[in-house]
């Protein structure tokens, strides 16, 4: 496919000249460091922290690289994968000129970046069964679409896009497909990472947040050919993920095994959780699910949620959603927080039944 993604960045993103922080000018190993005006008195908590992280984390994608089998200038690492998403935005979209295709019901944030950044959204719906529409998004994309998102496993249905479907619509448009692959690692189906070398408008994301159990470090990952990842890294902050993040990171990339009895154990307590919902007369669906949460549909969700929360248990209305009309999204707890919802959930249907 010929695809060139400098045709699509917007001209002041290729005139703009990065911002050329300290710790990028020069290698600092085994220096006096009197460049950065740091504290060179270090900090109370020690640790390094008084000095400026690596700008481009150059351990962490060295890491990530051989867990991926992908080359690490393909890798961006951000905070969070709502930088990426943000990024994305800024380098590719004019504002008031362009648009972005969504494909609802779907993670909300692309369209919130698409609105600070004011930039057009057009909505191609999923398919009843939550499956990517490709005629409805093919029909809107226009010589202006720039963008086009597709939750894979998808937030918040749970269930995974066909990836035939999703490598198709990347051939045949000549817009740049962004992959969001938050939940892959609770799934059975293959991260489209290595499909990097096959598609040049290819943009896979990925978090640390969701199985790695990381949510409060804020790193996320895109992976990209990379010229895109250059512009990646020539627009974000100098020092966009911080030396604690980054440190503690590194500690746990290698405890591969970690990841894998954590996913292991959601999702037996998910299977376990869905076996349990679908017995209650008030639950109408649980819909298939390769993420970490169960999308439940339910006879009155707001009362059912509201009852929860009187039990202290907090579940997601996505009732208002269009496409999850009646849906309560339920993320898997550990056992002991599973029980305590399944028995909320029969204190709430002895309520009603009687």
């Amino acid at each position: 496919m010929q695809f060139d993604p400098d045709i699509f960045v917007r001209e002041n993103i290729k005139r703009l000249t990065p911002y050329s922080s300290a710790r990028s000018e020069s290698d600092s190993t085994g220096c006096v460091l009197l460049d950065a005006n740091e504290n060179s008195f270090g900090s109370p908590l020690g640790d390094q922290l008084n000095r400026y992280p690596d700008p481009y984390q150059a351990e962490i994608k060295k890491r990530i690289s051989a867990i991926n089998d992908i080359e690490q200038s393909e890798i961006f690492i951000g905070n969070g994968s709502d930088e990426a998403i943000d990024l994305l935005f800024r380098i590719f979209c004019r504002p008031q000129t362009d648009n972005v295709i969504v494909c609802p019901p779907t993670y909300g944030m692309y369209e919130v970046s698409a609105a600070i950044n004011d930039i057009d959204v057009r909505r191609a719906n999923l398919s009843n069964g939550f499956q990517l529409d490709a005629k409805s998004v093919k029909d809107q994309v226009d010589e202006n679409t720039k963008l086009i998102f597709v939750c894979s496993p998808n937030n918040p249905t749970g269930n995974c896009v066909g990836r035939k479907e999703i490598l198709s619509l990347a051939r045949s448009v000549n817009s740049i497909v962004v992959v969001d692959e938050a939940y892959i690692h609770f799934s059975d189906d293959v991260s489209l990472v290595s499909e990097i070398k096959n598609f040049p408008n290819l943009v896979v994301l990925q978090t640390f947040s969701k199985a790695w159990g990381l949510a409060g470090l804020r790193v996320g990952v895109a992976f990209a050919r990379r010229q895109i990842v250059d512009y990646f890294n020539k627009v974000k902050p100098p020092y966009n993920v911080s030396r604690a993040a980054q440190d503690l990171l590194l500690s746990v990339l290698d405890r591969r095994s970690d990841l894998d009895k954590t996913v292991s154990m959601t999702v037996e307590q998910r299977e376990m959780l869905k076996r349990a919902l679908v017995e209650f007369s008030f639950v109408q669906t649980v819909y298939p699910s390769d993420a970490n949460f169960l999308l439940v549909k339910c006879d009155q969700p707001i009362e059912t949620r509201a009852f929860l929360l009187e039990q202290g248990i907090i579940v997601r209305d996505r009732n208002r959603i269009e496409l999850c009309e009646g849906c309560l999204r339920i993320t898997v707890g550990i056992p002991e927080e599973n029980e305590a919802l399944i028995n909320a959930l029969k204190k709430y249907e002895e309520s009603i039944v009687h």
